[in-house]
């Protein structure tokens, strides 16, 4: 991790970055495109996106109009719970992939475990990954037992599962078990919408090092091989997300912020959630 274009292999040989930029809650249009548009000028490679986002097209249009080719970013989106199933899920698929104009996607993820639905999704998602439409495909917000499920009739195990993770809530188990799997771990919401920025034990950890809280939070993710992507529209905040990689928490740094566990959720519970 010596750098923004520092990567992870995923289990299908894929190499994902470790650091990208999330666009949850970044409106369509110029907002969005800006956003883009700076981390890619700052050297971000990975952009992660969605459909219940609604603004798949800015970020193919910033993508467009970066400059970069295609062929050095890594572009994620996920197929929301309303469109799971299996027919349902390869034109939602075709959908986001035409707002995006790109003729493929880096990675692939079932958004939430819908019950009944997810296994059929997975099913079309297997499809699209042997179709050479998806370089590698996941999941988001799955528990162990999920996992569990999903794997038990699998053809392709899940590559990557993309959870809320934080120093509130830092999933221990689910982590370790996709360990044990080859699963990559990414995580969302990484600063907790904000909750933890003034923090003590981070501000201390961070003064030592002379860093922003946000870079300790994102730092420490990065330590616990966990691939991260943190949202921000402001160019200025954009950058320094992304300067983490000129220093180091030391083993005793990382169990202080391990021991800030409460398991305490910003999002939804996986195992308790109506949409």
């Amino acid at each position: 991790m010596e750098n923004l274009q520092s990567t992870t292999t995923l289990a299908n040989g894929v190499k994902m970055p470790w650091l990208g930029l999330g666009v949850y809650k970044v409106e369509d249009g110029q907002e969005v495109v800006d956003s883009v548009k700076y981390a890619i000028k700052a050297g971000y490679k990975s952009i992660d996106t969605a459909k219940i986002y609604e603004n798949e097209e800015g970020v193919g249009q910033a993508i467009k109009e970066s400059g970069v080719s295609r062929e050095e970013l890594f572009v994620t989106s996920k197929v929301w719970n309303a469109d799971q199933g299996y027919d349902t899920t390869l034109q939602a698929f075709e959908t986001s992939l035409n707002k995006l104009g790109l003729e493929y996607l880096d990675l692939y993820l079932i958004h939430w475990p819908v019950q009944g639905k997810y296994k059929d999704t997975w099913k079309a998602l297997e499809k699209l990954y042997k179709d050479g439409k998806i370089r590698a495909i996941g999941v988001s917000n799955f528990q162990v037992h999920h996992l569990e499920d999903l794997i038990a009739d699998a053809e392709v195990k899940p590559m990557v599962n993309q959870i809320e993770f934080h120093p509130l809530l830092t999933q221990t188990e689910v982590r370790e078990y996709c360990k044990k799997q080859g699963i990559q771990v990414e995580a969302w919401s990484p600063l907790a919408q904000g909750e933890l920025l003034d923090n003590e034990v981070l501000t201390q950890i961070a003064e030592k090092h002379g860093k922003s809280t946000a870079q300790v939070i994102l730092r420490w993710d990065l330590q616990n091989e966990v691939v991260t992507i943190p949202k921000s529209t402001k160019e200025h905040r954009i950058i320094q997300n992304a300067d983490v990689f000129d220093f180091e928490l030391n083993a005793e740094e990382v169990e202080k912020i391990n021991a800030l566990n409460q398991n305490h959720r910003v999002g939804p519970d996986p195992d308790n959630f109506d949409f």
